[in-house]
């Protein structure tokens, strides 16, 4: 191989390192941000009806002062548990919905959730 073959090879790989190395760790998730959610009791004694605000960091879920756990998978899928309840559902785009159960004082509870981008 020619010396100048050589050198363009060796430079081309160096800037492909130096390109690999340079790269985020963490890529953001279509999903991150802050999310509104509203909560909406179908049957049981659960409380009616609740809004509040989650963040989704790298596809999982947090919100201050709550127990929750849960993550967005890149395709939007919803999987969420928080203080004993269990939610599911899908986000397309800019909002989302899907059903959860619970228990209020050992009574069954469910419904549905809506939730949009902010």
């Amino acid at each position: 191989m020619r010396p100048d073959r050589i050198r363009a090879l060796l430079f081309a790989s160096l800037l492909g390192s130096t390109a690999l190395l340079s790269a985020p760790v963490s890529a953001q998730q279509p999903y991150d941000g802050l999310w509104q959610v509203t909560v909406v009791t179908r049957s049981g004694t659960c409380e009616p009806s609740t809004s509040s605000t989650v963040t989704v960091t790298d596809g999982q879920i947090s919100a201050p002062g709550a127990a929750i756990s849960g993550r967005v998978g890149r395709e939007g899928l919803v999987r969420v548990s928080i203080n004993g309840a269990y939610a599911n559902g899908q986000l397309t785009g800019n909002s989302g919905s899907g059903k959860w159960n619970g228990a209020s004082a050992g009574v069954p509870c469910s419904g549905r959730w809506e939730a949009s981008r902010q």
